[in-house]
């Protein structure tokens, strides 16, 4: 029972976390969209930066934001915050169920570093609080006074993480936890600086005292590194369903060309909302990056193998695919902890293998995504054996 019952935690888990984050990720693109869609008008309430009517649900709505805070406050306010925490802790729940139970299969590959499971954690923990720390440094330090230094500064520093990750952990976790860094920044942003200054404003307020302008602006600037950062958080956590993305070469490098194309998407959307002339460059550079990360998963895995032979026979296949291949993907896996074969992929016979040969490509030719952790031990000679079978192949 014991691989059901953590499947259905998997999966429950994942549920949760991926509606925590609809919320966020929701009420996040709204707040951007309203504070750049303002307007100023005559006859606005003193300290009053702008306004904005919307139409939804068949009812009008007139939006208002204070510069700093209103005269008196309301009765009743309403505190955005739970979705970031929520998020956040089903997302590190998920991580706990998935990678840390599971890590020598998906976090340790014994070719890039061999650690023990419990080592492979306490990276991961360190990552993610280390991670955390540099980013709120480069904030507060002087380029934190000037956007575009910080966010070119922002963009090298989670380019070398996941660089570094990358010689760290097997490619599905390396990139898995880029991501996870990054949504450990922005939930973090909402936990440490905008809900500490909000109910510092409150406070203040309280007091019969004028807020502090400046817990606003860095609220704002933090929120605004959310907002930019959102599509490429969301890209990285799907990444591990998908093995061109992270089971290839050049991985670390198609994080940096997500960081761009996720940043100009919303630039787009942003200067739309704002009012200003449409960027259409963006979705130009968006293709573009899309066509490199397409070319960059092409390169082959992240080990390099002599030339397979030119004619490969299906017996040479399936003697690779039977040693390293089929002690999961069976009708009963033999595998420890694992209780159905992953994806009901079953490829312990000849007409499996047949059947399942572009799963077989992608995979485990062009990518190194399996085995996971490469636990059965396949060589860079089997993969591109592997790759040169599935190469021959009718299209």
């Amino acid at each position: 029972m014991e691989p059901i019952v953590w499947e259905w935690v998997n999966f429950l888990v994942r549920w949760l976390h991926v509606v925590t984050a609809i919320a966020w990720i929701g009420s996040s693109f709204y707040f951007i969209h309203l504070d750049l869609s303002l307007r100023r008008r005559d006859g606005l309430p003193n300290g009053v930066a702008g306004e904005a009517w919307q139409v939804h649900g068949g009812g009008f709505y007139n939006m208002m934001k204070y510069t700093v805070a209103p005269p008196e406050l309301p009765e009743k306010l309403t505190w955005f915050k739970w979705e970031a925490y929520a998020t956040w802790l089903s997302g590190f729940c998920l991580l706990s169920v998935l990678y840390y139970h599971g890590a020598t299969l998906y976090m340790i590959d014994p070719a890039v570093l061999d650690i023990p499971w419990w080592g492979a954690v306490l990276l991961s923990l360190g990552a993610l609080g280390l991670g955390w720390h540099v980013y709120d440094r480069l904030c507060k330090s002087p380029l934190g006074k000037d956007d575009v230094k910080l966010a070119a500064a922002g963009f090298v520093f989670l380019v070398l993480v996941a660089w570094g990750l990358s010689h760290l952990f097997s490619g599905r976790a390396a990139m898995l936890h880029v991501g996870a860094l990054i949504g450990t920044m922005m939930s973090a942003n909402v936990f440490r600086i905008i809900i500490p200054n909000q109910t510092k404003a409150v406070a203040a307020m309280k007091a019969g005292q004028v807020p502090d302008p400046a817990l606003g602006k860095q609220a704002k600037q933090r929120s605004l590194h959310n907002n930019y950062l959102t599509l490429p958080v969301v890209f990285l956590m799907i990444s591990n369903h998908y093995p061109l993305a992270f089971g290839t070469r050049y991985s670390w490098v198609i994080v940096a060309v997500v960081l761009v194309v996720g940043a100009v998407i919303r630039h787009f959307f942003n200067s739309r909302h704002a009012g200003k002339p449409t960027p259409w460059w963006t979705w130009a550079v968006a293709a573009a990056g899309v066509a490199v990360i397409v070319g960059l998963s092409a390169a082959g895995t992240r080990t390099e193998s002599a030339a397979a032979p030119a004619r490969v026979e299906f017996a040479q296949v399936e003697e690779v695919v039977l040693s390293r291949c089929s002690m999961c993907h069976a009708a009963q896996p033999v595998w420890e902890g694992i209780g159905v074969a992953p994806r009901g992929v079953m490829l312990d016979s000849a007409e499996a293998i047949g059947r399942h040969a572009p799963q077989i490509r992608v995979w485990a030719a062009l990518s190194d995504a399996m085995p996971p952790g490469n636990v059965t031990g396949i060589t860079p000679e089997e993969r591109r054996l592997l790759a040169a079978w599935t190469d021959q192949l009718p299209r």
